[in-house]
This record gives structure tokens, C-alpha cells and sequence, in this order.
């Protein structure tokens, strides 16, 4: 798409655990195949620029776009969402809006877990799957490079993670606070994603259980899992119901758009502790109706964390003033090129002159040394240039105003600035 054409405003849309509970999140979640329909869709209609994020907490979309309805549509299109229900929960950020809420997300300060680094793996991945799918431009690649850098930054130099914790932490929390004698009780996982593979590993670090078993509908992921972490047990899918009538605890972290966990699992009269890692949630709620059947899902873990919040919430202002940095650094970027291609224009212009100028005297005075005369009017034209840099880096400089003097001065076709206002 042409620099002339490209839409000219940044934004961020879409809902987070802030506003929508886990059943609207859910009916917005956006599976990895839609994403990639969205994504080139997104493409064909000319869109320059634009990732979308789906995870348990949110989905957004960031990109380039003339009016954000533009993204909302695409977002509903590939979602089970509706437009009535997104007026009510949903967000809109706007340039500078946009990038400092990536920057929070980023740095773990607009996770529903203050501090939780889960949702970086998971932006690379998104931002990886837009690359994939030629979505991304200089632009985003630049902003997206600079919030992983305070990211890293905020993590190394803050306390902000300290007592680190995340879904798959909290639900061993839980565990251990509730569960009397959880050492020796029959845990099954089913679902062997990063949550999944997470919560148990936190099992068996956190709880010195013994009695892990883990299933997973890929027989080879479960297997591969087990050849690193051999204290577990694999079970194949077809042995589910089994299994489940064996356990204590229930964790269950598959990513299904449909319940994989409902009523006709579970046997009357079994105690068992179901937790639902799962977005949207994979647990049918009806289970809760069995008497015995204690049913937990993320919002209800997210809670448990209240201590080690407080710890981290003293650590707020020092991520701010790191990510202020990179955000600086961001600016100054966006800033140098805004005006770049006006710089060029005038050094192109002064080089017209240059070769007139040579020209005319080189016709005129015998014995002229052309050379000579290249050498020093090329470093004129460097001077003047640079002056002219120096001069629009100036706090005190309307760039437009000297970047519409010098157009007029030098019979410049007067370029047009997009503002990331």
C-alpha cells in the first residue's frame, strides 16, 4: 500500500477481563484459524498493518485503519460476538492511546494478574503470525520491538513480578490453600497447551504429587511432555471418563470452542475439584448441580492473588518510568520520520542547484575544477541539511511551519505530515 494512501490513525479495539466476564470473553475469542482468515482478509481489503491478540483475558486487534469500525467488523466477523454486546464491554484506543496501552500490556501492567508475563510469549506469537501473513509494517515492527525491550527491562528491574504467578500458578494455589493432603491426591490434567503443560509442571514443583496423570487428544504431545517430566502418567483420550472417576482434581486446559467437560462425565456421589483454565470456559456450568462437584474457573482463581498484588503494586511507578523511556525512544523515532522525507527533498533539491550552479561555471570559467567544486558544495549541502535536522529536533520548533517555509523557499512539492496524535 502507497505511504500516500496508508490510513493514518493507529488503533487498539477490543474487550479484556476488565469489562467482560468469562462467558462474553469467551463468545470473542478468536480461534488460530480465524485468526489467520482475519489476518488475510485484513490484507485484501488494503489494511497496512494489523495483528490480532486472543487469550484467555482479551482479544484486540491493533492496526492501521480509516475509522476503527473498520477493525470491530473483522473482529465480530471471526468471532461468535456480537456488535451489541461489544458497545457494552469493549475498548477503543486511539495513537498514543494505542501504543501506551501495548506498552502496558507488554509489561505485564494490564494483566488480569498484575505482573503476569504470560501475555508476552503470547503477543510474539501474534505479532509472529502477522509477520507470517505479511501484516505487519516498519512501523509496527518498531513498536512492537521497543515494548518486548521495556518488557525485559521492567522484568530485570522491578519487583513487579515478584512472587510470580499466572492461571496456571493460581490454580496450585488453590489447591494447596483447599485441599487437605493435596500431596497424595489424584490429579488428571486434560489439555496439554502452554497452560496445561505450565499447571503441571507448577503440580509437581509446588505440590510434591505423585499421582499426576495427563491426557491430551495428541497422544504424542502427552508422550513428548512425559520424556522430560517421567514422575507423570499418559493416559490416551479414549480412557477419559475413566480416568476422571479416578481423580480428586480435575484440571482441565484444553482449548475447545465447545464444553469438553460436561454432566455425563462425571458419576454421582464422586468428590472432585474441577478447575476450568480453559477460554472459553470447557467446563459445562451444569456440572456445578452434582452434588460433590466443586467447579472453579479463571475469574474465581484470578482472586487469590490478592497478597502477592500488593507486593507488586509498589513496583507500578517504576515500570511507568521504564516504560516512559521506551516510549521516549518511540517518539523520537516517529518524530525523525515525520520529517526525513522533507530532509531529502531539500538535500534533492539543493543538489539540483549544485549541478546547475557546476554546470553554468564549468561553461563559463576556464581551467574550472569541477572536482574541486563537487567536493565543496557537497559539504555544503551536508551543513545545511544537518542544520535544517538540528533545527526541526528543536522542543520549540512547529515542524510543519519550517518544513512548509523551506517547501516554498526551494519550490518544494509541500509534503503532507501524518501526526501520531
Amino acid at each position: 500500500m502507497s505511504q500516500e494512501n496508508m490510513p493514518t490513525k493507529l488503533y487498539n479495539v477490543g474487550l479484556s477481563y476488565k469489562k467482560a466476564d468469562v462467558k462474553v470473553r469467551g463468545a470473542f475469542s478468536v480461534t488460530k484459524e480465524n485468526q489467520k482468515l482475519l489476518l488475510k482478509e485484513a490484507k485484501e481489503k488494503g489494511i497496512d498493518g494489523i495483528f490480532i491478540l486472543s487469550t484467555c483475558n482479551r482479544t484486540e486487534i491493533t492496526g492501521f485503519a480509516k475509522h476503527p469500525f473498520e477493525l470491530i467488523s473483522l473482529l465480530i466477523k471471526y468471532s461468535n460476538g456480537s456488535v451489541e454486546d461489544f458497545i457494552e464491554v469493549s475498548n477503543v484506543y486511539k495513537n498514543k492511546d494505542a501504543v501506551r496501552h501495548l506498552f502496558n500490556i507488554g509489561t505485564g501492567l494490564d494483566s488480569q494478574i498484575l505482573g503476569d508475563y504470560e501475555i508476552v510469549g503470547q503477543l510474539k506469537e501474534s505479532f509472529k503470525q502477522a509477520k507470517i501473513a505479511g501484516t505487519t509494517n516498519a512501523y509496527l515492527e518498531r513498536l512492537m520491538n521497543l515494548v518486548l525491550q521495556a518488557s525485559k527491562d521492567v522484568k530485570n528491574n522491578t519487583q513487579l513480578s515478584s512472587g510470580t504467578t499466572s492461571v496456571a500458578y493460581a490454580a496450585i494455589q488453590y489447591i494447596v490453600e483447599n485441599i487437605a493432603d493435596h500431596s497424595s491426591k489424584k490429579i488428571l490434567i486434560y489439555g496439554l497447551g502452554d497452560i496445561g503443560k505450565n499447571t503441571c509442571k507448577n503440580v509437581l514443583n509446588y505440590t510434591l504429587n505423585k499421582q499426576t496423570t495427563i491426557i491430551n487428544r495428541t497422544l504424542n504431545t502427552a508422550v513428548g511432555f512425559a520424556e522430560e517430566y517421567p514422575e507423570v502418567k499418559v493416559e490416551k483420550s479414549e480412557n477419559l471418563l475413566e480416568q476422571i472417576h479416578k481423580s480428586d482434581i480435575l484440571i482441565v486446559a484444553t482449548a475447545s470452542s465447545l464444553p469438553t467437560i460436561t454432566k455425563e462425565h462425571l458419576k454421582e456421589g464422586q468428590n472432585l475439584l474441577i478447575l476450568d483454565l480453559s477460554m472459553p470456559e470447557n467446563v459445562d456450568v451444569s456440572v456445578k448441580e452434582i452434588p460433590g462437584i466443586t467447579l472453579i474457573n479463571v475469574d474465581e482463581l484470578s482472586k487469590i492473588t490478592d497478597k502477592t498484588i500488593a507486593t507488586r503494586e509498589s513496583e507500578i511507578p517504576a515500570a511507568e518510568a521504564i516504560i516512559e523511556k521506551y516510549k521516549g525512544e518511540f517518539n523520537d523515532w516517529m518524530e525523525q520520520r515525520k520529517y526525513v522525507p522533507a530532509v531529502n527533498a531539500l538535500k534533492e533539491s539543493l543538489r539540483i542547484i549544485q549541478h546547475d550552479e557546476i554546470d553554468f561555471h564549468s561553461r563559463k570559467l576556464e581551467g574550472f575544477n569541477v572536482e574541486h567544486a563537487e567536493f565543496v558544495t557537497n559539504r555544503m549541502i551536508q551543513k545545511i541539511t544537518t542544520q535544517f535536522v538540528k533545527h526541526l529536533k528543536d522542543e520549540d520548533t512547529s515542524v510543519d511551519l519550517s518544513i512548509s517555509v523551506i517547501s516554498k523557499m526551494f519550490n518544494i512539492k509541500e509534503l503532507s505530515l501524518n501526526e501520531n496524535d
